[in-house]
């Protein structure tokens, strides 16, 4: 007999419950989901404590939870890749398939994409979940559950390392050592750099950072950009061929274009402000591209591929486990920020 189909729904602003909801039926071309692990992200936190992000409000009761993996339990009609019994991660941007950036191959761009726990979304954080089967992706059996659900972040770090053009004897800047940084500098080793340069506030994160392959860490102690970009470069040795910023702060923003070669790349990950000043001139004279970054797309293959072949280790990143009905516990822990990224199992039957 299933388990009650607990799930975490943020209401409104400040008032996150666990309630039971109805178990989903897979539509056509659908699977429906036992979840076993799910992530709690910034944005999570920062919908239930702000009631939005940018121009995404929450207006009406949402299940949060985006960075998740389970176990297929039923099969929609049209389904043949995948079995009862599969476990799988979840990649959770549902594009319409029908718009020019979908058909252009950067289903990320689309305009009408359906992103879990993004309103009014419904997330992945509950008992049982239906999604679309080709958005879900099969787990080799040396890969964890827990390690499916980081395929979230760590396919952001592709993204944005392919779209900086990080390949072999790269040079790398990553500003900020949260969960993002922390992938961003795993899947810059992956992909052959050959010096990776940290930086971030926390010494904490920093010594994080060391354990999982930095060459070099900065405790950043100025607001000053030029300064910290002087540190970065004497650090490293030289200028970055390419900065991933992952804070969203606007003096890492100065910082990274600072300190980048001339010719290099910006990659602009971290969200910050809706409005920021920059040293615009400085990026322009020594031709700095400054590039933006949206999620992933086609990135999950490669993400899982990494994991499944050993090449990148996510497994450190995560410091504290939580159960569903601990849930809001957990959400507390993760608002004052002290561990890395907080995993909750939802499924009561599976370590």
């Amino acid at each position: 007999m299933s388990e009650p189909n607990i799930s975490a729904v943020l209401l409104e602003k400040g008032n996150l419950k666990m309630e039971e909801r109805p178990i989903p039926k897979p539509g056509k071309n659908e699977v429906q989901i036992a979840i076993h692990s799910v992530g709690i992200c910034g944005s999570d936190v920062h919908f239930w404590t702000d009631g939005s992000i940018g121009p995404f409000l929450v207006k009406s009761p949402m299940v949060l939870g985006h960075e998740a993996s389970g176990t297929v339990c039923q099969l929609g009609e049209g389904v043949t890749h995948l079995n009862i019994g599969d476990r799988v991660a979840i990649e959770p941007g549902i594009p319409c398939r029908q718009c020019a950036a979908c058909k252009g191959g950067k289903y990320n761009l689309c305009p009408h994409v359906k992103f879990c726990a993004t309103p009014p979304v419904d997330g992945s954080l509950c008992r049982y979940y239906v999604h679309p089967a080709d958005l879900c992706f099969k787990l080799p059996d040396n890969v964890s559950y827990e390690e499916g659900a980081l395929l979230e972040p760590l396919s952001v770090a592709v993204h944005a390392c392919r779209r900086s053009g990080v390949t072999i004897g790269s040079n790398v800047l990553v500003c900020g050592a949260g969960p993002i940084g922390l992938v961003c500098l795993l899947a810059a080793k992956a992909m052959g750099a050959a010096k990776v340069v940290t930086t971030d506030i926390d010494a904490k994160r920093l010594e994080c950072a060391r354990q999982m392959g930095a060459d070099v860490t900065v405790d950043v102690t100025s607001r000053d950009g030029r300064a910290v970009a002087d540190q970065v470069v004497q650090e490293l040795g030289c200028q970055p061929d390419v900065t991933i910023e992952c804070s969203g702060a606007e003096p890492s923003i100065h910082a990274g274009i600072y300190a980048t070669q001339p010719g290099g790349v910006l990659m602009i990950v971290g969200c910050g402000r809706q409005m920021a000043t920059i040293p615009l001139l400085d990026a322009a004279l020594k031709e700095v591209d400054i590039r933006g970054n949206l999620r992933y797309c086609n990135d999950y293959p490669t993400a899982l591929a990494m994991v499944a072949s050993g090449q990148v280790n996510v497994k450190p990143l995560v410091t504290h486990r939580y159960s569903l009905e601990q849930t809001l516990e957990a959400f507390e822990f993760a608002k004052k920020g002290e561990g890395i990224k907080v995993m909750i199992h939802c499924d009561k039957t599976k370590a």
